[in-house]
């Protein structure tokens, strides 16, 4: 059985729905999407898995571009995204980011700093007095330097989000299919068609590779080599006793991370590199939080030396393992060929900005209202790395 739309979708995910979304409603846009989504439930996708946080403190000034169209789009999601009048609440809040650094990571933090104030990022850097006076409940031993996002920065209902955009582009007309892609037909040195596990066959003329932690092997069904691995990142739920006001997200210099989430708190990190491979599993490693988590919470913050883990869970990041920066766009000699994938951990919070890039790149083979050319597939190839320092 044989089905032909203009645009075919590998992957349902926020990236995939915001990508038909954006498509559905351009202008000049008249043809037919469809979205292909392995799991329908999202019981395991990376959308619903997500801290869901979003920043402008970035290293990449297009990172930074990506941010704050994403920004304003949650902002304003109820315009853009409500169906019948049905209130779209993404739980939108903003106590910023703080990055943490010690004397050997001043430096970074420093020209991070002139990157994000060029991009008239508000932010500022804090001496450790300075940083004791605005959070006295914080502990700045070792720590030289701070940076702190004023306004523009904090966390929201990613899920909702990514259902948002799927009701909306659905209420458009997009199509959205239960299915895996297996395989792809090439011709002539395009994409023609996309074969699910199940036989169906959808003959395209464009695809976008928006498959999250599957887009290595979906790239692969074109032939070309994608350096994107499925990453574990475990998050942990905990209680403390004693209020933090007005918590930012924390990033400290160990690679911890911890914020707010109604009266409890969340927290993460990385890794050690030898217990971080490319994996599907969803195993929460529990240990982590014992051996690496909580000694860091409890030095940098006295009152989570008294904590209780309440819940956990494990998601994905679709991790670019050579420079940890997006692959957005075309495939230089697959033209039909399109990918929205490897962002290392920040893919929700620009979703809304890769998805009108793809749409515009689509309807008139340009980037129009933000330069996305800085992610382009060719950097890889040609061993140019697009390196981002702000990965948490």
């Amino acid at each position: 059985m044989s089905e032909r739309f203009d645009v075919v979708v590998v992957g349902g995910g926020v990236m995939g729905c915001a990508t038909a979304y954006f498509l559905m409603s351009e202008p000049g846009f008249a043809g037919t999407v469809a979205v292909v989504e392995r799991d329908p439930s999202y019981r395991t996708a990376s959308s619903a898995l997500s801290a869901s946080s979003i920043r402008q403190q970035f290293s990449t000034p297009a990172n930074i571009a990506l941010s704050r169209f994403g920004l304003e789009f949650i902002r304003d999601a109820n315009r853009h995204l409500s169906v019948d009048g049905d209130p779209v609440d993404l739980g939108l809040r903003e106590p910023g980011y703080l990055y943490l650094a010690t004397p050997a990571g001043v430096g970074v933090l420093e020209a991070n700093h002139a990157v994000q104030r060029a991009c008239d990022v508000d932010v500022a850097l804090l001496a450790p007095d300075e940083l004791a006076a605005r959070f006295p409940w914080l502990s700045t031993q070792g720590i030289a330097l701070g940076s702190l996002g004023l306004s523009g920065e904090g966390w929201f209902d990613g899920y909702s989000l990514m259902q948002a955009f799927r009701r909306k582009a659905k209420d458009l007309g997009a199509t959205f299919i239960a299915g895996e892609a297996a395989a792809m037909t090439l011709e002539g040195g395009r994409v023609t068609a996309v074969t699910l596990a199940d036989g169906r066959r959808l003959d395209c003329g464009t695809v976008v590779n928006a498959a999250g932690p599957r887009a290595r092997s979906v790239a692969a069904m074109a032939g070309v080599e994608l350096p994107v691995s499925a990453r574990k990142r475990c998050v942990f739920v905990f209680d403390c006793r004693e209020e933090l006001p007005g918590c930012p997200l924390v990033i400290d210099p160990s690679g911890v991370w911890f914020r707010p989430e109604g009266r409890q708190f969340i927290c993460g990190a990385p890794p050690p590199e030898e217990r971080d491979p490319d994996t599907l599993d969803l195993t929460v490693e529990h240990d982590l939080f014992d051996e690496i988590l909580w000694p860091a919470l409890a030095e940098r913050v006295p009152a989570f030396e008294a904590i209780k883990v309440t819940n956990a869970w494990a998601g994905h990041y679709e991790y670019n393992d050579v420079d940890q920066n997006a692959v957005i766009g075309p495939h230089p000699q697959i033209p039909n060929l399109l990918f929205a994938n490897g962002f290392s951990g920040h893919g929700l919070q620009h979703a809304a900005g890769v998805g009108r890039g793809l749409a515009e790149w689509i309807t008139c083979g340009a980037w129009r209202s933000i330069d996305l050319s800085p992610f382009a597939y060719e950097r890889l190839r040609e061993g140019r790395p697009l390196v981002e320092n702000c990965v948490i």
